[in-house]
């Protein structure tokens, strides 16, 4: 018995596939094949309007927030680094405990927004983890420098 490889290879070399339709196009993959028949059009008008699925904004939103606190918390690092060690000023100090203070709260915020999102994905495989603002601190704070090896 062959297999399934050997009989397509076989249909290949006998040219069985040379004329079929759309041969040399490119696929059309707009559609997808699981969604409900009854709403295809539904969905493809929503796509076309540059809508997509309600999830996937939240994401995005989610995202780009952090993105956004991050770099604020960025900034206010800089800027309270450029003094020298240990000689900040006390209004340098305090801009950057307040900053460190709202960075916390908005990682806060935005761990609530990411457990409410986590329950509305599809899948638990879109779900976002959870961010440590401890963890997000000591990356900004401490950034990993590389080796005299390049690694």
């Amino acid at each position: 018995m062959k297999s399934i490889e050997e009989l397509i290879r076989q249909a290949i070399e006998a040219g069985k596939f040379d004329d079929l339709p759309g041969k040399g196009q490119p696929l059309k993959l707009d559609e997808n094949p699981f969604e409900d028949p009854e709403w295809r059009m539904a969905y493809q008008v929503l796509r076309s309007g540059g809508f997509t699925l309600p999830w996937l904004e939240i994401r995005s939103e989610i995202l780009k927030d952090l993105d956004a606190a991050h770099q604020a918390l960025v900034r206010t690092y800089a800027w309270f680094g450029a003094y020298r060690p240990g000689a900040q000023p006390r209004f340098a100090q305090a801009e950057w405990e307040r900053a460190v203070k709202a960075f916390q709260e908005k990682i806060a915020a935005l761990n609530q927004r990411i457990l409410s999102y986590n329950l509305s994905v599809p899948n638990d495989r879109f779900q976002l983890p959870l961010i440590r603002a401890d963890q997000e601190l000591e990356r900004i704070t401490h950034p990993p420098f590389p080796t005299e090896r390049g690694e």
